[in-house]
């Protein structure tokens, strides 16, 4: 059946069944609407404020989100289906159109710092991006306790792939944060600085959400381990989480042992580039490193003679992201190191 275009306030998230909408928001400049297609499934044991949110495309260049979420859609039958889950395979359609991280064609934000107080409020933050921030905080977090929105390096980074939160001050909400986490299966989970304003999971992680962030893929392309690892991280998160039912069995580093909890809280972690130039990764991303080791080169090729700036780990750990696209720009973090870490909600 073909999708019903409602505004926010028409959308039906609690009754049972299954609706698949195109959330219409108002184009800032045309006689149009964005519109985000959204699906939910609710069950016979929907609760208020229980359920879950699975997003993709928050930037508009990442993929590996939207084709994971798009295949739950069609995988998931609704008699599994407990209580409620929200998907949105494609959160900002005015990034996602034109095919990068932010809304280039109409207010040029990105919506992952956009989640600031005032956003789609304000008339100075009234812009299509801060808009989709306010349908989220009004129309959707309301309903859910749990939020994992799919991101990875899009044009900019290379990464080894990982599931991410913060740091939260709660240790009960810590610990089933960290394992909602590892269930995604990827090599390494980490934990990051939470200094960036306006970011959507921060926000969620304040009002006590189980929160989860990624980095499943790099270069705009659609990685498939990234998918399997976002597939199956969102769907054992619904079962855990009392959404769906079914029994869901770890894979890969989950399974194996081999999986890494890290951090990039440190500073040190992070090396800006100090001019624009061309990076060479001399390792790659997820292997081991220890501080003052050289991983790259920058290369200045308006300084044809010159010997490539050394590029060194400011810490010991592994390789977690590294510049992709050429050239960087000065101030760009053309490398980031994780480290070993110990969480916690669970001391060990």
């Amino acid at each position: 059946m073909p999708r019903e275009i409602v505004r926010p306030e028409k959308l039906d998230l609690d009754s049972p069944g299954r609706r698949d909408y195109w959330v219409a928001l108002e184009h800032d400049s045309l006689w149009a609407d964005h519109l985000i297609p959204l699906t939910v499934m609710a069950g016979p044991d929907v609760r208020e404020g229980q359920g879950l949110l699975a997003s993709g495309s928050n930037h508009g260049n990442e993929y590996e989100g939207p084709v994971a979420i798009k295949g739950l859609l069609q995988e998931i039958e609704l008699e599994a289906v407990k209580g409620r889950l929200i998907f949105i395979p494609v959160l900002n359609p005015a990034a996602f159109h034109v095919g990068r991280r932010a809304s280039d064609a109409d207010d040029g934000v990105n919506l992952n710092r956009a989640f600031v107080d005032g956003a789609g409020t304000s008339p100075a933050l009234a812009g299509i991006t801060h808009r989709i921030a306010r349908f989220v905080r009004e129309y959707l977090w309301p309903r859910v306790h749990v939020v994992t929105d799919i991101h990875s390096g899009g044009a900019e980074l290379d990464f080894a792939l990982c599931s991410s939160y913060h740091e939260v001050d709660d240790p009960g909400q810590a610990a089933v944060i960290e394992d909602t986490a590892r269930w995604f299966g990827t090599p390494f989970v980490m934990a990051y600085q939470n200094e960036t304003p306006g970011l959507m999971v921060s926000e969620a992680e304040r009002l006590g959400k189980i929160t989860i962030g990624t980095e499943l893929g790099w270069g705009e392309s659609v990685n498939p381990d990234g998918v399997r690892y976002a597939r199956h991280g969102i769907r054992a998160a619904a079962i855990h989480h009392g959404q769906l039912d079914g029994e869901i069995q770890p894979i890969a580093h989950h399974a194996d042992g081999t999986q890494r909890l890290t951090a990039i809280i440190d500073r040190a972690c992070y090396v800006p580039a100090p001019f624009p130039g061309h990076y060479e990764p001399l390792m790659a991303c997820g292997a081991p490193v220890a501080a003052g080791q050289v991983v790259g080169n920058l290369h200045d090729f308006y300084r044809v003679d010159d010997p490539p700036w050394p590029v060194r780990a400011g810490v010991d750990g592994y390789v977690l992201s590294q510049a992709f696209r050429q050239p960087v720009r000065q101030g760009s973090h053309i490398l980031v190191v994780a480290q070993e870490y110990q969480a916690r909600s669970n001391p060990r």
